[in-house]
Order: C-alpha cells, then sequence, then structure tokens
C-alpha cells in the first residue's frame, strides 16, 4: 500500500476549503499527510487552517507564496517537494471528498500509471446552505447535483470500466494521483506555465512520454466541486500550444520545473 500524500490546491476561498478539509477528516483511510498548495490567499486562510491544525488526525502542512497572479504549478512543486510520501493524490480545494476518496486512490494505484479521476458538481445556488451548515455527505441523489453519473461509487464494478491509455487530454489536477518518483523523473509542474490552463495536461504529456499510462477510473474516488465563475482565461491558447508542443516534440523533463525552486 502507498504511503500517501494528500496535496490540496488554493486560492482565496476558506468558505471552500472549510468543507474539504471537514471531507479530509471524515475519510474511512486517512492520508499520511495533508499539504495545503495556496497560490497567496490573504490571511483568512492562513487562519482557518490554524484552527484545523489544532485537531486535525494527520500532519496538515500549509505551503504558501506570494499573489503575484495565477502561479498554481510553482506552488504545486514547493507543495510536492516537502511531500514525505512515495504517492500523490492531488485535489483542488473547492471539493467535497467521498469519505471513500482516499482508500479509493490507494486501490487502484500502479506501477508506471498515473491515474485521472472524475467529479460531479453542486450548483453555485447550494452553497450559502452548505456554508452554514458545513455538510459533507452527498450522494448522486442529493439536490443540486450535477453530473449524476459522476457521484455513483460502485467499487466491486469499476475495474470493468478502468481504462488504461496513452493520452494527456481531460486530465484535471483537481482528481489526480500519481507516484512522486514519477513525478521528479519529469521535473514536476512547469513553472513556465503561469495562468489558467493546461499545467495539469502538459504534466501528463510528459508522463505519457516516459511511458507511463494514464489510469482514467470511473465509480471511484467520487468527489463534489463546488460551482462558481470562470478564471481569466487569459493564457490558455498559449498554454494549449505548449501541451501540443509537449506532445508532438515528445519532451520527457520540463527545464523549469520542481528542480529549479
Amino acid at each position: 500500500m502507498p504511503i500517501t500524500s494528500l496535496i490540496v490546491a488554493t486560492y482565496n476561498w476558506p468558505e471552500a476549503l472549510n468543507l474539504c478539509l471537514l471531507s479530509i477528516k471524515s475519510q474511512k483511510v486517512l492520508p499520511a499527510e495533508v499539504i495545503i498548495a495556496d497560490d497567496g490567499s490573504d490571511q483568512r486562510t492562513k487562519l482557518l487552517i490554524e484552527k484545523f491544525q489544532q485537531n486535525f488526525p494527520v500532519p496538515l502542512i500549509h505551503v504558501w507564496h506570494e499573489d503575484l497572479g495565477f502561479r498554481k504549478s510553482i506552488v504545486l512543486n514547493m507543495a510536492i517537494k516537502q511531500a514525505a510520501g512515495n504517492y500523490i493524490v492531488q485535489v483542488d480545494g473547492d471539493v467535497i471528498l467521498d469519505q471513500n476518496f482516499i482508500n479509493d486512490h490507494q486501490s487502484v494505484a500502479e506501477k508506471d500509471v498515473f491515474v485521472r479521476g472524475t467529479r460531479a458538481h453542486i450548483t453555485k445556488a447550494r452553497l450559502p446552505e452548505l456554508y452554514r451548515t458545513s455538510r459533507i455527505s452527498f450522494n448522486f441523489l442529493s439536490r443540486g447535483i450535477i453530473n449524476r453519473f459522476n457521484a455513483i461509487r460502485l467499487p466491486l464494478f469499476a475495474f470493468l470500466f478502468e481504462k488504461k491509455i496513452k493520452s494527456s487530454e481531460r486530465v484535471r489536477g483537481s482528481n489526480l494521483a500519481y507516484w512522486k518518483a514519477d513525478f521528479i523523473l519529469i521535473n514536476g509542474y512547469n513553472n513556465e506555465l503561469k495562468g489558467w490552463g493546461h499545467e495539469d495536461e502538459e504534466l501528463a504529456a510528459r508522463f505519457i512520454n516516459n511511458e507511463k499510462l494514464k489510469k482514467a477510473i470511473k465509480f471511484k474516488a467520487i468527489q463534489f466541486h463546488l460551482s462558481h465563475g470562470e478564471a481569466p482565461r487569459t493564457y490558455e491558447q498559449t498554454h494549449s500550444e505548449f501541451v501540443k508542443n509537449t506532445v508532438q516534440s515528445k519532451i520527457k523533463v520540463c527545464s523549469n520545473g520542481i528542480a529549479q525552486l
């Protein structure tokens, strides 16, 4: 069984992070540690994490850097550099995890494979109620769920829907897992990708170029994303071209990644 470090990316949404951390505390199988990769949030997030640290069941580490715009790749590298586990499960701080989430990810971990999960969504209209009640228990029948198919957990049948393929498409860091050694091998996230978009697909493309397969899973590792407005997509096209070049040129290692921090 891998030693799992759970990485949680966040930026200035403490209400969502509160629900995420509550769902982590409620896991049937806990990770060895939780590391918050904070892309420059203000004091509200710092105070929330300090409150959780008082009685969190595993080490809860806060990795922060100054807010100089969207620099998620860099802070993820900073967080993963500190990870003590040999297996990384990565989520965003605006998701609520099913109580079997960590156990499910550990059950599908496999050598030379990275894992891409999916997510259901909770409508924006429900968020004030969730903030007020701190509710973290949902299923595919719950009110206000979008993409209900992704909220169904059927662990006994999940293996029938697993797919191992050489593709970096549709990889999202909100439900992603990989071996830390594989992450180091490809030099982690590309620090050059600043601004929203495609940093996870570019990472996955280098995994693929190093003969690591993507395992796409269904009916396991369920999470519920809190719906919100879209981030500015100023650099999306540039990043998309970056991914295309990584794929076509079969780039295995980025020149500015975790080793350069």
